[in-house]
């Protein structure tokens, strides 16, 4: 076997490998993004709650959750609107911002192809839908004031609101610049980008966008890299609010005292009118 053959099956017996993974991960990053399998049920519905429903323009029907106030309202009518983490049932999102924020009208949607919303998730899908949930929402509530909150990749689909007509504010909880960006870092060994599919681009939606924006970070996030949420921050053209919940990891930090606080004081933060 000459010198040359040696080398090619060398390159060859190296590279298999990594190119089986590669392959596999290309056809399997939807699963991998929206894990719709793993999103747990939700129990009955909250005493006054109400299911809301929006139609796609292909047709596809999204389920939401309107939850009002049981706290008095002080000053003008807020709504919620949130777009959860991958896994994470709207109902539980809806409750949850609910419980962080009494006062104020909660509402959130299950993403395509989460049950009972019908199709099939994308980042395409999630940033199509924002609008038309976002207008659902607004017709329901009527509200003097609009702040979207999204979680985690939900953080990517609610800056995607910022420049909509009556969004008064955004609030980021552990937010990315770029999902592409953060697919390559954390697989820094396999050439993500010519295979990626569902690009979620923040940094774009945020830069001169003029509603104001909070961030929530996770001092110890380990599924969206710090480096990912450094690279965001001088992007945002109205950063208001900017804070990092010590110690915390990417999940852990919602059952965490001074994450719900902050958020709390986020909301206040843009909601300028």
């Amino acid at each position: 076997m000459g010198a040359a053959r040696r080398l090619l099956v060398l390159l060859f017996a190296v590279l298999l490998p990594s190119l089986a993974v590669l392959l596999l991960m290309a056809s399997m990053q939807t699963d991998l993004l929206f894990p719709t399998h793993a999103v747990p049920a939700a129990g009955p519905l909250p005493p006054a709650a109400e299911r809301l429903q929006v139609t796609t323009k292909g047709g596809e029907t999204l389920h939401g959750v309107y939850l009002p106030p049981t706290a008095q309202e002080a000053g003008p009518k807020t709504l919620i609107l949130g777009f959860g983490g991958n896994a994470w049932n709207a109902q539980h999102v809806a409750e949850y911002l609910h419980d962080a924020l009494p006062e104020a009208h909660v509402v959130a949607f299950h993403y395509r192809g989460y049950r009972p919303s019908t199709g099939s998730p994308s980042a395409e899908a999630l940033l199509e839908d924002a609008p038309l949930v976002l207008r659902a929402a607004s017709d329901r509530v009527q509200p003097d004031r609009i702040v979207v909150v999204g979680f985690s990749i939900g953080s990517g689909v609610a800056a995607s609101l910022a420049r909509q007509p009556g969004v008064d504010g955004v609030v980021l909880v552990t937010p990315f610049d770029s999902l592409k960006a953060v697919a390559a870092e954390l697989y820094p060994w396999l050439p993500i980008g010519p295979f990626f599919r569902h690009e979620i681009d923040t940094a774009a939606f945020l830069r001169d966008a003029q509603a104001p924006v909070a961030i929530i970070a996770a001092e110890r996030d380990e599924i969206i890299p710090t480096s990912r949420t450094e690279a965001l921050r001088p992007q945002v053209s109205n950063l208001l609010l900017d804070r990092t919940i010590e110690g915390a990891g990417h999940n852990d930090i919602y059952g965490r005292g001074d994450f719900q606080q902050a958020l709390r004081e986020a909301v206040v933060a843009v909601a300028v009118k």
